[in-house]
């Protein structure tokens, strides 16, 4: 755990991207929304209580590919509980370096997964790589601020690891992975324990299942799995609430 958080210091202190400068007045006049003067790791822009962190520049891809990862956070036993076919439509939203589409794909060899990535050089390499293995199925897709950009109706799994505490617009950004969802479709949460101090991640990159359920219900989702099996992380599973 003391690399762990040593190189973790090293990936946020020199590796973020500060997403939100320069707010609009229009911006700040939504309700959604308050803003404060940033914190470090934060981005300043506040909602539910809960200061939006900054986004990892794709240039810490080395730590996302580290060969301790999967020790370290029990990915292996996290993808084996990923609910999916082999037919199911995936969508792994802020996918980085596709450390978990990769590993994913042998699970869906029948179905597609969609590579959701807003950073530019982060696509290029999915698309490099998804050839290099010849996955087909996996499909790199440019999302954006408020929406991933995928077809509506169309995606049983919808999947962010360490992600969600990132998104700049977490309702826009709901609202259009709700439509993106098939009737009984789920979306995936994997996020650091923000209940527990051991968990040697900085403050804004952690979250407590509290504050989750409070935002994901609040846009339309009810809670189904509260997966306590990883190593640092939770696991959890939400649904369509109407």
């Amino acid at each position: 755990m003391r690399n762990l958080t040593l190189v973790l210091a090293i990936v946020f202190s020199l590796g973020l991207n500060f997403s939100c400068q320069g707010q609009s007045s229009v911006e700040k006049q939504d309700t959604d929304y308050s803003y404060q003067s940033p914190s470090s790791g934060g981005i300043g822009k506040v909602y539910m209580g809960r200061e939006i962190a900054g986004i990892m520049d794709f240039r810490g891809k080395d730590w996302l590919e580290r060969q301790s990862r999967s020790q370290e956070e029990n990915t292996d036993l996290a993808i084996e509980n990923f609910p999916v076919t082999p037919s199911s439509v995936v969508a792994d939203i802020g996918a980085g370096s596709g450390f978990y589409t990769f590993r994913v794909a042998p699970k869906v060899p029948n179905g597609k997964i969609y590579a959701v990535e807003i950073q530019e050089d982060a696509i290029l390499f999915l698309e490099e790589r998804s050839k290099e293995l010849g996955y087909d199925y996996v499909v790199p897709t440019k999302g954006g601020e408020k929406s991933p950009n995928l077809p509506e109706n169309s995606i049983d799994l919808a999947f962010m690891v360490d992600v969600y505490h990132e998104l700049e617009y977490p309702v826009e950004m709901l609202a259009a992975i709700k439509k993106s969802l098939k009737p009984d479709g789920k979306l995936l949460l994997i996020e650091y324990r923000g209940e527990d101090p051991e968990v040697q991640i900085r403050p804004h990159h952690k979250m407590t299942v509290v504050q989750i359920e409070k935002e994901l219900s609040a846009n339309g989702f009810k809670l189904v799995q509260n997966g306590q099996f990883m190593n640092i992380q939770h696991f959890l599973v939400f649904e369509k609430a109407d």
